[in-house]
């Protein structure tokens, strides 16, 4: 019942920035968290950024990106926003919006996933 539709990839030189949208269709039915994952050829899903939708907002992010990638919220319109700032090439990947009912690291938590988009960062 729930769609999540995300937006913003594309290609941005080393240093450069990108915004990633995300936005929830339907009742989300407990899944307070909203977040990324990303995914590079050959290697495994990574937890990116993840944010609570309820009072406080709390936020958690992976060590590789904290300091130069903001998650934030905007309630009314059900969407969340990934602002990377500073990208290198290591963050090239598909990014993949996801909703879950915890503010956890691991994919086992999720109980919905955006289509993904493509973000590369050339060097």
């Amino acid at each position: 019942q729930v769609q999540l539709v995300e937006s913003g990839g594309g290609l941005v030189q080393a240093g450069g920035s990108l915004r990633l949208s995300c936005a929830a269709s339907g009742r989300t039915f407990s899944s307070y968290v909203m977040g990324w994952f990303r995914q590079a050829p050959g290697k495994e899903r990574e937890f990116v950024a993840a944010i609570d939708w309820r009072s406080g907002g709390s936020t958690v992010y992976a060590d590789s990106v904290k300091g130069r990638f903001t998650i934030s919220r905007d309630n009314a319109k059900n969407t969340a926003y990934l602002q990377m700032n500073s990208l290198k090439p290591e963050d090239t990947a598909v990014y993949f919006c996801n909703a879950g009912p915890v503010l956890e690291t691991s994919a086992q938590y999720i109980n919905y996933w955006g289509q993904g988009t493509q973000v590369t960062v050339s060097s």
